[in-house]
């Protein structure tokens, strides 16, 4: 645990402790053990009580209670840039939809409804799939501030509709899905789940099932070796081969190509917890306070969409997205406008394109049906030959 973490207040740690007596409940239903997949199912999305389930506030600044700043916080031209895309593929699609799944903030929806107006482009109807209530309220919040006009053509849904077409958006939304924890020993593939000891939970590995046996069999680690599979996130995204009739997701996250992901100086995984902007490696620390994430191996997001029946449009970096849809021009006119606005400008886009901030380790990658145009944030520097 990283003894530099703020300590929790009375009233969150109370929310912990109930939501660790659910989690000891099922364990001890289950046998004594737990996959690691359900307990961070649980830690993250356990109603009212896990991270994404609770009422405490995730995003934003550490002076404003948040725990950590995603790209539309840092900046405007996040979503200005990111709208020359989504406005092509709706074109592509015959259809003015926008869905994004899991809105965090609201911030991005903000931005891209405000730049998609502006270009002509703007949507029918933009849909939104959150189950937290408290992030659905502070959407709102912040839509109606910022767009109060078009706030009636924001629908928010409780899942995922059965068939869609226009444009799909997920950032930072891959990382969050849960993840089964693994270990290759020399006896074997063990799956790394969670149980009880003397109260306290801790790590316990036992045989993995033959469904994780087969999903690893194509990956390069050699015993002894820890990482993670992301089967949850290649399961939704080859999902979207039934749901979409016709446009594109645009996934960006952080993570990595699948030998990369699994070199040999990544053993122990990628798995990371995330507290008032700090991070750790404990994720028994207060359950349910910290967000859980993993890097996506985005080999395997290739994978399953191609597999559904999709079309894999492309993958590359943040920082060629956004420069391949115009993020300099975007910040050409704040310079043009005023000099300080141009100097904020410049300093936040360095956060989102600079290799040692955000431009290196987020990727995008394009999964789509029925787009017969080029997406313009793949024309330089696709990477798809590195999947």
């Amino acid at each position: 645990m990283d003894t530099r973490l703020p300590e929790p207040d009375d009233a969150a740690k109370a929310d912990s402790l109930a939501l660790s007596r659910r989690l000891a409940d099922e364990i001890e239903a289950r046998g004594g053990w737990m996959s690691f997949a359900r307990y961070m199912e649980l830690a993250l999305h356990c109603p009212g009580l896990g991270y994404y389930g609770g009422g405490s506030r995730k995003f934003g600044a550490s002076t404003e209670g948040g725990d950590f700043v995603t790209a539309p916080e840092i900046t405007p031209l996040f979503g200005q840039a990111l709208a020359r895309q989504v406005g092509p593929i709706m074109a592509a699609a015959a259809a003015p939809m926008v869905l994004e799944v899991g809105a965090g903030s609201g911030r991005l929806a903000a931005d891209l409804l405000t730049a998609l107006r502006a270009s002509g482009a703007t949507p029918a109807q933009y849909l939104i799939l959150e189950l937290s209530g408290e992030l659905r309220a502070r959407q709102r919040d912040t839509l109606a501030e910022a767009v109060p006009e078009l706030l009636d053509r924001v629908v928010w849904l409780d899942h995922l509709p059965e068939r869609f077409s226009g444009c799909v958006l997920g950032n930072e939304l891959l990382d969050a899905m849960p993840v089964h924890a693994v270990a290759w020993r020399d006896d074997g593939l063990k799956e790394r789940g969670v149980t009880l000891d003397k109260g306290q939970f801790a790590w316990s590995e036992r045989p993995a099932a033959d469904f994780l046996v087969d999903a690893a069999a194509e990956i390069p680690a050699q015993a002894p070796y820890a990482s993670e599979l992301g089967l949850v996130a290649a399961g939704w995204a080859a999902a979207w081969g039934e749901r979409l009739a016709k446009g594109a997701l645009l996934l960006i996250d952080y993570g990595l190509p699948r030998h990369e992901y699994y070199h040999p100086s990544r053993n122990g995984g990628t798995l990371r917890c995330h507290y008032r902007h700090r991070s750790h490696d404990d994720p028994f620390w207060w359950p349910g306070l910290s967000d859980i994430t993993a890097h996506v191996d985005f080999t395997a997001i290739a994978e399953a969409g191609h597999g559904a029946g999709l079309d894999v449009l492309g993958y590359t970096s943040q920082a060629n997205f956004l420069i391949n849809c115009g993020l300099g021009d975007l910040v050409a006119a704040r310079h043009e406008a005023s000099e300080a606005s141009g100097l904020r400008a410049s300093s936040a886009t360095q956060m989102l394109i600079s290799p040692n901030e955000m431009g290196e380790l987020f990727k995008v990658i394009a999964l789509g049906r029925g787009v017969a145009t080029p997406l313009i944030g793949f024309a330089r520097g696709d990477r798809l030959h590195t999947l």
